[in-house]
């Protein structure tokens, strides 16, 4: 048990590069086969799976005109076999059934959807269908004004009177998700889930926007719902990350693992594959995390999320130059400031000082056209200007995000700006909350032992810096190393009673 967070030793079992002093080297687990490549053999005897069941209103656009191949079945009558469907109509079915679509299909959906509404302006559900995919986009490309043109057309299927449609009222709980605003989030998504308890997108955005509300209570209900109503690799991956903000990095795994396994579309393969790489990037396996990523990419090269975990996987393996050109993808996938301070401390790192701060400058302008169209930035502009700009602009950023959404994760960064503008005797309780209740990452535990380092608390400092590099050894171009100089400066613990 850590006598500084309270939390299982067991959460330490890494197999770190780079040996440390007193740390014994543990196996790895063995991934099974067939995540990566195709997927493994059906086991013996298991039942036939059937299609996902769509609703009449889902199904509306997925049956295409022109009757389809004549087929024979085991009695020899002639049966009509269903007509293959089109881009736009395989994004419906994933709707449907709450898998992501493909981008291209989504896209697909967005054209046809855009000419419906073009033809027949009072057609509620071709807005509402136009609303959800917009956002679906909006949130997976974080492009600036998508997020204007998904909420215009949601709001105008709201307009329409009537009963809500539930797809509006869903489009609009992803969208409020993609803005970071977690409160809306979870009012627009528990509105949809009580006007239609059997559809998956509203448990899917509940899930993410509870634990930015501090209510863990909440996210667990939200998932034993959805594992009743749909499931499968769906309700797989967002467990996966449930129990990753529980610390539970065991099942995490397990349940990851398996979602991928069986997933049934290469969107949603390469969903379950980008979080099996964030689950090994953070246990410190670069190897593992990087061929995660790449099977992700394989099946849905545009996953902007599975691009930036190349990169950073590639950083961690010392391959810097393919680390830049993999951030340079990201970027171009989705324009998200994060990505931009990222490659930005890898140059740094690097002793690239001035291209990094170009980085840091095209972050600060991507956060400002996100802002103006409604995306909150406070968490991404507090990390930067605490460790790149001005300290005490990141503790009032900070400071209103941690209001907004109390919990684990804006504790520990409002925490780290206290630290970084001098004020680490009121850093230290933060970023003990965060390192207690977050999940068991290497980042938090690094601040933490800075802070102890900064109050002169030389064991304690030890103990975090030693528990971040167990963790990953490889967490960050720039803090990594920092964490590896201050815990050669501080040696090994002093044996034997204290002097008289």
């Amino acid at each position: 048990m850590d006598r500084e967070t309270g939390r299982p030793g067991t959460g330490l079992r890494t197999d770190p590069r780079t040996p440390l002093p007193g740390v014994a080297r543990a196996p790895r687990p063995r991934l099974p086969q067939g995540v990566l490549g195709a997927p493994p053999p059906p086991a013996a005897r298991r039942p036939r799976r059937r299609g996902p069941r769509l609703s009449a209103a889902v199904g509306v656009g997925l049956l295409l005109a022109g009757g389809g191949v004549v087929a024979v079945d085991r009695l020899g009558q002639d049966r009509a076999a269903p007509a293959p469907l089109t881009p736009a109509g395989r994004a419906l079915a994933a709707a449907g059934a709450g898998r992501p679509a493909a981008l291209a299909d989504l896209a697909a959906l967005i054209g046809e959807r855009r000419e419906r509404v073009r033809r027949a302006p009072a057609d509620r559900a071709s807005w509402a269908v136009l609303g959800a995919a917009l956002a679906e986009r909006a949130a997976r490309s974080g492009a600036p004004g998508a997020y204007t043109e998904a909420e215009r057309a949601l709001q105008r299927a709201l307009a329409q009177g009537g009963t809500p449609d539930v797809r509006a009222l869903t489009g609009l709980a992803v969208l409020a998700a993609a803005r970071q605003d977690w409160a809306g989030a979870v009012r627009w998504g528990e509105a949809a889930r009580d006007r239609a308890p059997g559809r998956v997108g509203a448990y899917r955005v509940l899930l993410e926007a509870y634990p930015g509300t501090g209510d863990a209570e909440g996210a667990d209900r939200a998932l034993e719902r959805l594992r009743k109503v749909r499931p499968g690799p769906v309700a797989e991956v967002a467990a996966a990350w449930v129990h990753r903000e529980r610390g539970w990095r065991e099942d995490a795994e397990a349940t990851v693992y398996d979602a991928a396994a069986r997933a049934a579309t290469p969107a949603e393969r390469a969903a379950a594959l980008s979080r099996a790489g964030d689950l090994a990037w953070e246990r410190g396996e670069a190897e593992t995390a990087l061929a995660r990523y790449e099977g992700a990419l394989r099946a849905e090269p545009e996953h902007d999320g599975a691009a930036a975990g190349r990169a950073r996987a590639l950083a961690g393996l010392g391959r810097s130059e393919e680390a830049l050109t993999a951030w340079a993808r990201a970027r171009a996938a989705a324009p998200r400031p994060g990505y931009a301070v990222e490659s930005g401390e890898l140059l740094l790192a690097l002793g690239r000082s001035a291209e990094a701060a170009d980085h840091f400058a095209l972050a600060r302008h991507q956060a400002a056209a996100l802002a103006r169209d409604g995306v909150r930035q406070e968490p991404v502009l507090g990390r930067l200007e605490a460790d790149h700009g001005g300290p005490a602009e990141a503790v009032r950023l900070l400071t209103e995000e941690h209001r907004r959404h109390p919990g684990p994760a804006a504790s520990g960064a409002l925490g780290w700006a206290l630290h970084k503008a001098g004020r680490s005797a009121e850093a230290l309780p933060r970023l003990r909350a965060a390192v207690k209740d977050g999940p068991n990452t290497a980042r938090p535990a690094y601040h933490l032992g800075m802070v102890h380092l900064a109050l002169g608390e030389r064991g304690a400092a030890r103990r975090q810096l030693t528990r971040a590099l167990r963790l990953a050894p490889e967490f960050s171009p720039l803090h990594a190393e920092r964490a590896r100089r201050e815990l050669a400066a501080l040696g090994e613990p002093a044996w034997g009673p204290p002097p008289a």
